[in-house]
């Protein structure tokens, strides 16, 4: 029996109905069936392992992998600061898939200070997503005699040629949180950059240097095992993580500061691909199991969009910028 015109147009709209609804479950499972069949995805760490930078990217790395049914690699590429990795991320070849665990000193620090700077933050990188915040602190080593910021800059002062501070890279947020420090406090203090946390700590505790300034996660397990004294801590409040050590601001010090850790991917990336990631990693994000490992591993676990988190990084060259080009830092090569 023959149809009425309406039945048509109904069955009609229902064809095309399930044909759209068939088309946006393709766009979604696509991208993700790419993956899946693709190589590797790698995530760059300008920094040794043990590091802030390093811990963070390894976390995600294991979460995400699980999520998008791919191998992931996190590789460590070492020097310059984090710009080696940085330049690394910018000559990825097409085919790959390749992030970097980003921080202020490689995309907001590094271009306010190397005129040869071989990539430009702005335009170079897409951020992905941010993974975490952190303070920083300075330490002593445990056989310097003081316990306090004030009993720090009096040893500063009176010992002017042992009066050296170790940060775990020239150029990175620690070493201008020192610089900013021994501005304030009108003292002469030498800034030796190292390769990394690991290095530094070892020479904080065996005494070849007596003051470093690193990320708070980095210095707590080696404070809590009464290796290393931590003086301070740079947040606007005292951290979670060591709620009996003061703030600089609590011992007189103006000198709040806090650093990041962010997923950026070259900006050649496909949309598509930076759009699936973005979603991916704040999944994790905001994962309780994800946010108690990092806890454990007294890091600060940040769950923000790729809008919010753009606006964040722009809030933070806002603010650190005029501090920067203040400080007259000029790198050595």
């Amino acid at each position: 029996m023959p149809q009425p015109p309406f039945f048509k147009v109904l069955n009609r709209r229902k064809i095309l109905l399930q044909s759209a609804a068939c088309t946006l479950a393709a766009g979604i499972a696509l991208p993700r069936l790419a993956f899946a069949q693709a190589g590797p995805i790698r995530i760059v760490v300008g920094y040794p392992p043990g590091g802030a930078s390093d811990r963070a990217a390894r976390l995600v790395a294991d979460r995400l992998q699980q999520l998008l049914k791919r191998t992931v690699i996190v590789e460590n590429r070492v020097g310059a600061g984090g710009r080696l990795a940085a330049q690394q991320l910018v000559n990825t070849p097409p085919d790959q898939t390749v992030l970097m665990i980003g921080n202020p000193a490689v995309m907001s620090v590094a271009p306010l200070i190397y005129k040869d700077l071989k990539f430009d933050p702005m335009t170079d990188f897409v951020p992905v997503a941010a993974v975490t915040d952190y303070d920083f602190g300075v330490a002593v080593s445990a056989g310097l005699p003081v316990k306090e910021v004030s009993h720090m800059l009096a040893w500063i002062r009176a010992n002017p040629d042992k009066a050296n501070a170790g940060v775990p890279a020239t150029g990175s947020l620690p070493h201008f949180f020192a610089l900013m420090l021994s501005h304030m406090a009108q003292t002469q203090l030498e800034v030796v950059g190292y390769r990394g946390s690991a290095p530094l700590l070892n020479d904080l505790i065996g005494g070849q240097i007596p003051i470093a300034f690193d990320t708070l996660d980095s210095l707590l397990p080696q404070h809590e095992g009464g290796k290393l004294r931590i003086l301070a801590t740079s947040g606007a409040k005292r951290s979670s993580f060591s709620p009996t050590v003061p703030t600089f601001r609590e011992q007189g010090l103006p000198l709040v500061a806090t650093g990041w850790n962010t997923l950026f991917a070259p900006s050649t990336t496909p949309k598509v691909m930076v759009d699936l990631l973005a979603k991916t990693v704040l999944q994790i994000m905001q994962e309780p199991d994800t946010r108690a490992r990092f806890e454990a591993a007294k890091m600060v676990p940040v769950a923000m969009n790729q809008a919010q988190t753009m606006a964040a990084l722009k809030a933070f060259n806002a603010q650190w910028s005029p501090v920067i080009r203040r400080s007259g830092f000029k790198p050595e090569t």
